[in-house]
């Protein structure tokens, strides 16, 4: 069975996720194809939650972008006053524009050489203790996007598979390098950040979508870079702070990976059928601003998916953790 054949059969209309980070969750599906199970691919059977099943698939596959120079913010001092209470009734733009001015100032630590892996170590939204593929997943990725590696669970040995993500080779795949480039060369202000990604047009733009729609999945794409320069995410911020349809929950959420963080969220898509909405959201940590996660959740407030960061830091080789 080629399972990702499958998957991309049923997500027709939407962006396909990096290749790199489809591996982990790529030998899940294969692992549970041959143990006589379908998971995660019947959530929902409207067509925009097949982006939600696509999610499952990657696994450890969202957010990485806390790297500042290989350490997490698990220590981090968070701002000043309550964060729950703090963004409580404040926009979204007024959000991204305060989180763009507290990353600009961070230091940027040393960029990873070519040969150095990127380790993650991140808890599938929701958690289910009862499943054997649950809990916090393991994955590395290559800076130069020449491989990666994951292991399924702890008594299984490492798995590695060589890739080729530079120049075009895996289509619109971008490895990390890459990703940081393109977030090292935005320029500072939003309108800028959005012209710039426009002419770049690195996810072609979706004719039966607005602009801003189309500004918002170029967006989304770096911001589950493996390695964020603390300027690229200011701009990314701040050129997010431009396009509609963003809010602030204005209380602390809980995420798998134990951590109490701001939600941001965007409309996803909505169910013809029913009137019923999915929305993305993006975890972000209230001490460094930095994304720490992204799930998908209804327009109830039920989490459908996603994935959230345990840790993560810049390795010498596939299987090192620090």
């Amino acid at each position: 069975m080629d399972e990702m054949t499958e998957v991309r059969a049923l997500r027709d209309h939407v962006q396909a996720p990096d290749r790199a980070r489809i591996a982990p969750g790529r030998a899940r599906l294969a692992e549970a194809a041959r143990a006589g199970r379908s998971r995660r691919a019947l959530w929902l059977r409207w067509e925009f939650a097949i982006v939600a099943a696509v999610a499952a698939v990657t696994a450890v596959a969202v957010t990485a972008g806390l790297l500042v120079g290989g350490k997490d913010s698990r220590g981090a001092t968070p701002p000043a006053g309550t964060p729950g209470v703090r963004y409580k009734g404040v926009s979204a733009a007024e959000f991204l524009r305060e989180a763009a001015d507290a990353v600009r100032t961070q230091p940027n630590g040393t960029v990873p050489t070519a040969k150095q892996w990127i380790y993650n170590k991140a808890a599938q939204e929701p958690p289910n203790k009862s499943d054997r593929f649950s809990g916090a997943e393991e994955s590395w990725i290559r800076f130069d996007g020449s491989a990666t590696a994951s292991r399924l669970r702890k008594d299984q040995p490492l798995q590695i598979m060589k890739m080729h993500l530079e120049n075009g080779a895996e289509g619109d795949d971008r490895s990390p390098r890459e990703l940081y480039r393109v977030l090292a060369a935005l320029p500072a202000d939003g309108k800028g950040t959005l012209r710039a990604l426009r002419e770049r047009n690195a996810l072609a733009d979706d004719k039966e979508q607005s602009q801003a729609r189309n500004d918002y999945s170029e967006i989304s794409v770096l911001l589950r870079a493996d390695v964020m320069p603390a300027e690229g995410l200011a701009s990314l911020y701040r050129a997010l702070a431009l396009l509609p349809g963003g809010k602030v929950t204005g209380h602390l959420v809980h995420t798998a990976a134990g951590r109490r963080v701001i939600a941001l969220e965007y409309l996803r898509g909505t169910n013809p059928k029913d009137g019923s909405s999915m929305l993305d959201q993006w975890l972000i940590d209230p001490g460094t601003y930095r994304p720490v996660g992204m799930r998908f959740v209804s327009g109830e407030g039920k989490v459908l998916g996603g994935d959230s960061l345990v840790t993560t830091a810049v390795v010498d080789k596939a299987g090192d953790r620090s």
